[in-house]
């Protein structure tokens, strides 16, 4: 590898809502782990080698591109990874799997009617003991609050609790 300095940099990231032209010239194939960084020297896939370079942590999200100081942009792509998916035959079923994997602190992404673990057979007998099933997947594996807990990672669709809205009494 070149010294990090010579290296050049990615200092910002364009998310992917925002990506509109520019030029791609290459990509990073990363998983979950290495989605999650703040300084790091990387290397895409057609081979530009190059230093990430960022104020803080963040969270790369599939479909992001990292922008180089001279402009061009390298696309950042969610690596398959190999996953559990655990799903129960009720929603309350779900929910108490959830709460018994949530106790042992790993990360997890939690769908409507599904969530994803990292695979581990001591966890899937788990599951099959308390009546879900977990069934081994390879797909992107994009955990609640990044891959570590705390820092800066921002959690997708913050549950904002219905029906509790102010009632404003009308003066007769």
């Amino acid at each position: 590898m070149t010294n990090p300095d010579s290296m050049i940099r990615a200092t910002r990231i364009l998310r992917r809502e925002h990506l509109s032209g520019g030029e791609i010239v290459d990509r990073v194939v990363l998983d979950s782990g290495e989605r999650h960084r703040r300084r790091v020297a990387m290397r895409g896939a057609g081979g530009l080698g190059f230093l990430l370079d960022l104020p803080e942590a963040a969270v790369l999200e599939d479909g992001d591109a990292l922008v180089l100081e001279d402009g061009r942009l390298v696309w950042v792509e969610a690596a398959p990874e190999r996953l559990l998916e655990i799903r129960a035959a009720s929603d309350h079923a779900l929910k108490r799997l959830i709460w018994h994997i949530g106790n042992r602190h790993i990360p997890a992404e939690i769908g409507a009617e599904a969530f994803w673990i990292a695979d581990d057979h001591v966890l899937a007998d788990m599951v099959r003991g308390l009546g879900g099933t977990a069934e081994p997947v390879e797909r992107p594996f994009r955990p609640e609050g990044g891959a570590y807990s705390g820092g800066h990672a921002h959690a997708h669709g913050h549950d904002h609790p219905h029906g509790r809205h102010h009632h404003h009494h009308a003066d007769g």
